[in-house]
């Protein structure tokens, strides 16, 4: 398999760590959906990222839809095959996704346009708080340090978003505010799958 995209980016990052997880092997191809946009295009017309090139030739353009595939090739997924934990798993990672979708977006609406939208930033930081806000409680009502029990596609997909949103937005978001995330990232950050699959965010060229 080929996965094509930077690990600064939270959706290309966290198919990363769920392959390295499983064991899959694959080559990674560090483009930019701005800088290789024609090489991109050639494997996905939308020219975005994560992109996953899979051994038959078969091209996945969507990092849920990754993972989906990914878990079908294992024991032991993580999104969780019963209901109803596969909902409740899937909803927590859906947030983490948001969280990371708004980040970007505000990332984008700074550094393209001269003159940003008052309301579209607002509206961003004001979806980006109050994701985190839930996702805080939530995870600070829980017994352990993961969101149910065991490692899953919802913490990697939290974790990744908040350490997007801390390298890119940390002067904007009152981080202290999150103690809960702040642990929980903290500690998938020491282990060996989210050392290996990382990059410090750095902006389009």
């Amino acid at each position: 398999m080929i996965l094509i995209g930077q690990y600064d980016s939270p959706f290309v990052r966290r198919v990363g760590i769920a392959l390295t997880l499983y064991g899959m092997a694959f080559e990674h191809r560090p483009w930019s959906s701005f800088g290789d946009a024609d090489r991109l295009r050639h494997y996905n017309p939308l020219t975005r990222v994560p992109t996953l090139v899979l051994d038959d030739g078969f091209v996945l353009t969507d990092s849920h839809m990754m993972l989906d595939y990914l878990d079908h090739l294992v024991d032991a997924p993580l999104f969780p095959r019963a209901e109803p934990d596969r909902h409740r798993v899937m909803k927590v990672a859906a947030l983490g996704c948001g969280l990371a979708d708004k980040a970007v977006s505000l990332f984008y609406e700074r550094a393209l346009h001269a003159t940003v939208s008052a309301s579209f930033e607002a509206r961003c930081r004001n979806q980006i708080s109050a994701v985190l806000i839930a996702l805080e409680a939530d995870l600070a009502s829980r017994p352990g340090p993961t969101w149910f029990g065991t490692l899953s596609h919802a913490d990697i997909a939290v974790a990744c978003a908040w350490r997007f949103v801390a390298e890119v937005h940390g002067a904007l978001i009152g981080l202290a505010d999150y103690p809960s995330l702040q642990r929980l990232t903290d500690t998938l950050e020491a282990t060996p799958a989210f050392q290996t699959i990382y990059q410090r965010f750095q902006p389009p060229a």
